[in-house]
């Protein structure tokens, strides 16, 4: 990692969180950045867009940054063809591990609002990234309301203890996160058999 992606990285994890109560315009948030991505993104690059993250899941409160998941054929291609694309209008670029500092990496986008503040997270993976796990998590949230307390309950706690440490934030949540995502892997798998 090169002196200017260490300082950037050093930046956006020392940035503030600020967890909100649930907003139902998040929704419409991610509808419309779809709708801009699947307009400027080469139709031939793109499998799917998901909106994941706690944004997607009714009735908890988030961090006001809209987590979209895109499935590109190739991530070599994204470097080459939407990177450029993507930072004139403003996005910024990360080349990022999936998870802790170790491979696989994937294409990282932040988009900002005109105050400066983070508005989207953009994750382009290829179809077997792990990251595509997260929609079992968001989908047994949305099923089950007490668990979605649950994990709402453990942000709130993480977000006033870690407001300006992102990395400790996260990793305190991932035991939790891995937990349920593996409930709910088993939970959609034995679903389908029926």
């Amino acid at each position: 990692m090169d002196e200017n992606t260490k300082e950037k990285v050093h930046q956006l994890i020392q940035e503030k969180m600020e967890m909100t109560d649930y907003n139902p315009g998040w929704i419409k948030l991610f509808e419309k950045e779809k709708q801009f991505l699947e307009t400027i993104l080469p139709d031939s690059m793109i499998n799917r867009i998901e909106h994941f993250g706690s944004t997607a899941i009714p009735h908890i409160s988030a961090k006001p940054i809209i987590d979209i998941l895109v499935e590109v054929n190739s991530l070599e291609e994204v470097k080459t063809n939407v990177v450029p694309l993507l930072e004139s209008n403003g996005y910024e670029y990360l080349w990022r591990p999936s998870i802790g500092n170790k491979p696989p990496y994937y294409a990282w986008f932040i988009k900002r609002n005109s105050k400066g503040k983070r508005s989207h997270h953009i994750h382009m993976v290829e179809q077997d990234s792990i990251l595509w796990d997260r929609i079992y998590f968001r989908d047994y949230l949305k099923e089950f309301p007490a668990e979605a307390k649950r994990y709402d309950t453990l942000k709130k706690t993480l977000t006033t203890r870690y407001a300006h440490d992102r990395v400790e934030y996260t990793k305190a949540k991932t035991a939790y996160i891995e937990k349920i995502t593996e409930k709910a892997k088993q939970y959609y798998q034995e679903k389908t058999k029926k």
